[in-house]
């Protein structure tokens, strides 16, 4: 980012902190809408053109330089692993210059995206980790979208809701949760395993770490939904009116929540552990509230985080283990491979595609230069499928040597913060399957989400077979 525009959007942040001490933060995201709203008569709104979905040629049939991976429909289209495969051989650091989101590099091997990854002196986060751009009006800050010191200070402020401790007090909840969702589901009839288990449980454990109201937790997926599918950000399908209004009331309640808290607090309730409490016990972050852009982008960060990644990885491994039986097989015979396999499903699914980069100066890499100011895109998915350094990627194997050594977290300062959480959740819920059930049979092709950004699914129907010792 220029200089200039830095002190525009400095200037800007300020205006909008002074504005929401009389004006509550909604009702500005509000008349924001009602701007774009009439904006969008006049002007072609690019923010919310919406994606066509057409046939995805094959990879073989392109020029290199007409290959690009931000098109949308590339997971749904089942194109991602040809076309990762001919740039990872072709052309690892690949520059796309026509895209919709604008001009981008590519990198698609795993040890180049290491080194993106890990040298954030040379690549900066800022302003955004997707592929395009934040919507005019929504241009939340977000500590992930942070160069150090900035992210350092404000991951500090909420990494201790995952420190060992919590996380061991969190597992009874976890594991009771996870046998009411199984124990609810029919036996011998098809159902939707997306909106069943993954988003339910998800939904449970966002509520847990959010301290929000339980009744209402299917919002706090809802909001990542909307976070995360902003056509002109990712290639989703989000229409103008639903993300304003779906953000202007996350504003609204999560504000609420803040406020209850504090109250809760200074009636002295003792501090929790959840997200908001740590915040507002942390000096970097406990003002957050008279930052609204800063605060709501950092409560759509923790949101986004906790679901996307757990979610799609329970469905995918439900895949994973229906396209290769004898994995599952294998799972049956030896369930100590749990742990393993639960790496192993997160290389073989990736759920965030990947990360998005600008470098800070020219850089060479793999014989290409990038210039100062480029986009620089970290593929995992790709990575997570590179050949040079993991044996057969394409197949799923539960007992894989170094499973843990995949990129889905990503590495450095900005490695998942939430990582172990992710892990144990999808541990307990393949144990609790394993004692509850003897076959999980995926029915038809699953549903796959419009993005570029979120390898994920809206629907797959499955059948369960009961244990024989569980029939009465």
């Amino acid at each position: 980012m220029s200089t200039i525009s830095a002190t525009i959007n400095k200037a800007k942040n300020e205006t909008v902190n002074k504005v929401s001490a009389i004006l509550p933060i909604q009702i500005q995201i509000k008349a924001v809408y009602l701007y774009q709203k009439l904006r969008g008569r006049i002007f072609e709104n690019k923010d919310f053109t919406q994606f066509v979905e057409r046939p995805i040629p094959e990879v073989s049939t392109l020029d290199l330089n007409d290959i690009d991976l931000s098109n949308p429909f590339l997971f749904r289209q089942h194109r991602w692993q040809s076309y990762y495969k001919r740039l990872r051989d072709e052309a690892p650091v690949h520059y796309q210059a026509n895209s919709p989101f604008g001009a981008f590099w590519s990198i698609t091997r795993y040890e180049d995206i290491l080194f993106v990854d890990r040298n954030y002196q040379l690549f900066s986060s800022k302003p955004i980790i997707m592929l395009g751009n934040r919507p005019k009006g929504l241009e939340l800050d977000m500590f992930i979208a942070m160069d150090p010191p900035e992210h350092d200070v404000q991951r500090k402020a909420v990494q201790g809701v995952v420190a060992p401790q919590n996380l061991k007090e969190m597992e009874s909840l976890i594991r009771e949760r996870t046998v009411e969702v199984l124990d609810s589901l029919p036996i011998g009839v098809p159902f939707d395993f997306v909106q069943k288990v993954s988003i339910e449980l998800t939904a449970r454990m966002l509520a847990t770490l959010l301290d929000f109201p339980y009744e209402r937790r299917h919002k706090l997926v809802y909001w990542s939904n909307l976070a995360s599918s902003t056509p002109g950000t990712t290639g989703g399908s989000m229409k103008l009116d639903e993300t304003f209004f779906g953000v202007a009331d996350m504003a609204k309640q999560l504000s609420a929540l803040w406020h209850d808290k504090a109250a809760r607090i200074a009636a002295g309730e003792p501090l929790g552990f959840d997200l908001i409490s740590l915040m507002q016990s942390c000096e970097a972050t406990k003002d957050l509230i008279k930052r609204p852009l800063e605060f709501l982008g950092n409560m759509a960060l923790l949101i986004v985080g906790g679901n996307d990644t757990t979610r799609n990885s329970m469905t995918g491994g439900v895949l994973a283990l229906h396209q290769f039986p004898e994995q599952f097989a294998k799972l049956k015979a030896n369930p100590s491979l749990i742990p393993n396999m639960v790496s192993e499903i997160i290389r073989w699914q990736t759920p965030l595609a990947y990360m998005r980069r600008v470098a800070k100066q020219d850089v060479e890499l793999n014989g290409q230069l990038i210039k100062k100011g480029d986009k620089v895109v970290m593929w995992y998915a790709s990575g997570n499928r590179d050949e040079r350094v993991i044996d057969r990627p394409d197949e799923f194997m539960i007992d894989r040597k170094d499973a843990r050594k995949h990129l889905s977290f990503g590495f450095g300062v900005h490695r998942c913060m939430g990582n172990r959480l992710a892990e144990m959740q999808l541990h307990i819920l393949w144990e609790e399957i394993l004692n509850c059930f003897d076959t999980i049979e995926v029915i038809g092709e699953p549903e796959i989400v419009q993005s570029n950004f979120v390898r994920g699914y809206s629907k797959m129907m499955v059948k369960l077979t009961a244990k024989p010792e569980n029939f009465k």
